[in-house]
């Protein structure tokens, strides 16, 4: 078998895998799933050596990278898993696809998407100019507004909305596109619900970003093991380096959940999941602002 079979049974392989976890319910893992496939493509987009595919291969991976395929089904209302489906003869024949792709979407300016820590790494790499087809800019390691909806209830069990209210930074007005990264973490750093994201901030304003913006949290609090933390990761764009860095990021646990207003402490980047090395971003009083609402059937 030849390398460029080898990569495309990879991709296939890698596809198939993330269809398989969405179907599960798998959410977290299914979105993991289509990022390392969106990742292999674009790695092939960029390369300026291959000659494995043609431009007109290489446009169709960018558009099988849009949005719509790199987020799980599941969280996206309009898009649904049969219809993600239908990427997949493409992907397993795409020396021999000659059909349309089946779905009407533009390949546009996208931004990079990023592998979990490597843009911490890019932060001290020395700029360079991105190759590839067009004008093809960097992506977003998640794409903002993955929000998802409240979970139904159960007897006795407790549901708990955040309201993200504001952020204060001493640099706010500054950040491009800023949007929070909401997930749930045990002590080993796993992620035990599906990661959101909120929208775009709505305004900036002195010192404060304001989302204002509800997130509800995808396990009730009683099933939640003992350890867990629930992370506020602020997120901007970087326009000179073409990718979407970390902030800042806040994190809130167990024992503090409880209903009405409350401030957390800003920490410096990395996020550190295992809250072992942590270090406060700013001495000043300047803190994340959230709301909590426990609802209880």
């Amino acid at each position: 078998m030849s390398d460029v079979n080898k990569t495309i049974q990879k991709w296939h392989a890698s596809f198939k895998k993330g269809t398989d976890f969405d179907s599960w319910g798998q959410l977290v893992e299914a979105i993991d799933e289509y990022q390392i496939l969106a990742r292999q493509l674009q790695k092939e987009v960029q390369s300026t050596n291959s000659s494995d595919f043609t431009e007109d291969q290489k446009v169709t991976f960018l558009l099988s990278t849009h949005p719509h395929f790199i987020t799980c089904t599941q969280s996206q209302g309009e898009f649904k898993l049969e219809d993600l489906k239908k990427l997949e003869p493409f992907i397993k024949n795409v020396l021999t696809y000659n059909k349309d792709f089946p779905f009407d979407v533009q390949p546009g300016p996208l931004r990079r998407i990023l592998a979990p820590g490597e843009e911490e790494n890019l932060e001290v790499e020395v700029e360079e100019e991105a190759a590839g087809v067009g004008s093809l800019e960097s992506f977003p390691n998640r794409v903002p507004g993955t929000l998802l909806p409240r979970l139904p209830s159960e007897p006795g069990m407790s549901l708990l909305t955040i309201r993200i209210d504001k952020i204060g930074l001493k640099d706010a007005g500054q950040c491009i596109d800023p949007y929070i990264t909401v997930s749930v973490k045990d002590l080993s750093g796993i992620d035990l619900n599906p990661v959101q994201d909120t929208p775009v901030a709505t305004r900036k304003e002195d010192t404060y970003i304001h989302f204002s913006v509800d997130v509800e949290i995808q396990r009730h609090i009683e099933r939640l093991p003992k350890g867990v933390a629930i992370f506020f990761e602020l997120k901007h764009y970087k326009p000179k380096k073409r990718f979407t860095s970390t902030k800042c990021f806040a994190f809130m646990e167990m024992d503090e959940v409880k209903p009405g207003p409350i401030v957390i402490e800003l920490y410096k980047k990395p996020t550190d999941f295992k809250r072992k090395k942590l270090q406060l971003l700013t001495k000043k009083p300047l803190y994340l602002h959230l709301h909590q609402t426990l609802h209880r059937d």
